[in-house]
């Protein structure tokens, strides 16, 4: 059967996940590059074996030969790129999150909507994490019953990573649309996504990009700048949804806490689960509260993993084999909970969804 050929837009740090996946995939050729930076594209297309370089994606677009794209950009680029993508004929694995407004998130659907039958599937890739796929087959056999609540929780310390991830034109903010799209995405999935109801948010920049700490080591982005920071340090929500259940969320790219950490936990009124850091299932039987640990191979999410179940599952589907866990109404979902976030804070009151 002939190899999938696959071009790669944005050669920079998540990139080299969807590479390395790729390269593991025997269904695929890494068949083209295309950045900003044309040495980049080139260091890459070296490591990879891909025949081709572009500098602009519309180039790239227009060959024929490629037939799936990874988009791997600025997230103010998305929407403008997945549409091209679709509309010159293009299965499309989109990184998180979607775009960076609603209007966006509306516009991909649309050209899904019209793109004759071609895949777009979102980068939710925490839900390919075994410990997500085996507590789903739990939630799905009714053991925890309804789910009504969830809490979830990604504080970084110290991790602001600057560059365009500081940037709030390029990025659309900092670490609610970073890292809270995981894990809300994460326990929105697990609870069966129920459809929004409501959202009371808040934001804040109190630390800023806290460049001035020594001795201790975080990720910085390739255009790491010292003194940029238009994003916010934390965001925390309540977010309601039509089926009355509740999520509350919090995250932080810098903070003044003890330690770095995640945590994801779903309560229903059969039992309940902790997600992250490792996989818990609670319940109760003969009056005697249980706590269960599956014997898997991983009980937290692991990156490695988790993306080469994506893109595995992305290539199935470019193939016809299976349809997406993570389609475009999920990205729209999801950009309506980010965005309801923001706009709660901004306004100082709830946001309501009719």
């Amino acid at each position: 059967m002939e190899k999938v050929k696959v071009g790669i837009i944005g050669a920079g740090s998540i990139s080299e996940m969807h590479f390395e996946s790729y390269k593991n995939n025997p269904a695929v050729e890494i068949y083209a590059v295309c950045d900003l930076n044309e040495q980049r594209a080139q260091e890459k297309a070296g490591k990879y074996g891909a025949r081709r370089i572009y500098k602009n994606y519309q180039d790239l677009l227009a060959d024929p030969a490629i037939d799936a794209v990874s988009i791997c950009t600025w997230n103010n680029t998305h929407a403008a790129i997945a549409i091209a993508a679709l509309q010159a004929d293009k299965h499309v694995l989109v990184e998180k999150p979607l775009c960076k407004t609603v209007k966006e998130a509306h516009e991909i659907e649309q050209a899904v909507e019209a793109c004759n039958g071609k895949t777009l599937q979102v980068g939710f890739v925490r839900r390919f994490g075994t410990n997500t796929q085996v507590l789903k087959k739990f939630i799905d056999a009714g053991d925890l019953g309804e789910i009504y609540y969830a809490k979830a929780s990604c504080i970084r310390a110290l991790g602001n990573p600057g560059g365009w991830f500081a940037d709030k034109e390029r990025s659309g903010g900092g670490p609610l649309i970073d890292l809270g799209v995981h894990v809300i995405d994460l326990c929105w999935y697990l609870m069966g996504k129920p459809k929004v109801k409501s959202i009371s948010g808040n934001t804040y920049n109190k630390l800023g990009n806290r460049s001035n700490i020594k001795n201790k080591s975080f990720y910085q982005a390739a255009d790491y700048d010292p003194e940029e920071n238009t994003v916010e340090d934390l965001a925390n929500a309540l977010i309601r949804f039509e089926n009355g259940a509740s999520l509350m969320v919090d995250v932080s790219f810098t903070l003044h806490a003890k330690e770095e950490t995640i945590n994801v936990n779903l309560y229903g009124d059969q039992g309940g689960a902790e997600v992250e850091p490792e996989l818990q299932i609670i319940t109760e039987k003969n009056d005697t509260i249980l706590n269960a640990t599956p014997q898997i191979d991983a009980l937290s999410f692991d990156f490695n993993k988790g993306f080469q179940k994506e893109i595995d599952h992305f290539i199935s589907c470019v193939q016809g084999k299976r349809e997406t866990i993570s389609p475009v109404q999920d990205g729209v979902e999801i950009m309506k909970i980010l965005a309801g976030v923001y706009e709660s804070s901004a306004s100082d009151a709830e946001v309501r969804f009719d």
